[in-house]
């Protein structure tokens, strides 16, 4: 985690805890084919948001599922995400119970997103999502520090996860941007 792509920290370091204990229980149910409910959760975890839970195995991606759009209070959001990215994410084998006691997690707490220029992106302050008709692709904003991209390739590589052309960006598709709020292991 790259502390320079943190934004005004919103959420306590007991709420954070919170968070990730929710998801590792989540992640264990998930694993075990069991049923998960998550503890009650303080009032500020119920706003909905949009968020993405990622996973990591000795220091390798293992998942990475989210909702960009607040669908769910946060809190069942971590839970249903974090469950996704161990057993649902298409680029990988779904997690074994070993394995799940090895998962270092990380959390992104997503703002709304918003119409933003090529100029005006910021790579490790800005998440992308670039789309055109039904191709969309996102990118949370640790991702372009994390492989040393400039603003221009982090567009480029967001078109190319959309499936599109990586200069898509140039010819009209449509460019979001957002922030999130980064922690985990």
């Amino acid at each position: 985690m790259n502390p320079q792509i943190q934004p005004q920290q919103e959420y306590s370091q007991e709420e954070r805890e919170l968070l990730l204990r929710i998801a590792h229980r989540s992640i264990e149910a998930a694993v075990r084919n069991q049923e998960f409910r998550a503890e009650a959760a303080p009032e500020h975890l119920q706003e909905p948001r949009g968020a993405f839970t990622t996973i990591h195995i000795n220091g390798q991606l293992h998942g990475c599922v989210g909702y960009i759009l607040p669908a769910l209070p946060l809190y069942a959001t971590v839970a249903e995400t974090a469950a996704s990215a161990a057993m649902n994410d298409p680029r990988f084998v779904p997690l074994t119970p070993d394995e799940a006691a090895l998962a270092k997690l990380e959390i992104s707490v997503l703002s709304r997103p918003f119409a933003i220029s090529a100029e005006q992106v910021q790579p490790g302050v800005h998440g992308l999502i670039i789309s055109d008709g039904r191709r969309r692709g996102l990118l949370l904003p640790q991702v372009a520090p994390e492989h040393g991209w400039d603003a221009e390739q982090f567009l480029s590589h967001t078109c190319l996860k959309a499936r599109l052309p990586a200069d898509a960006w140039r010819k009209g598709a449509k460019v979001e941007a957002f922030t999130a709020e980064i922690f985990g292991e």
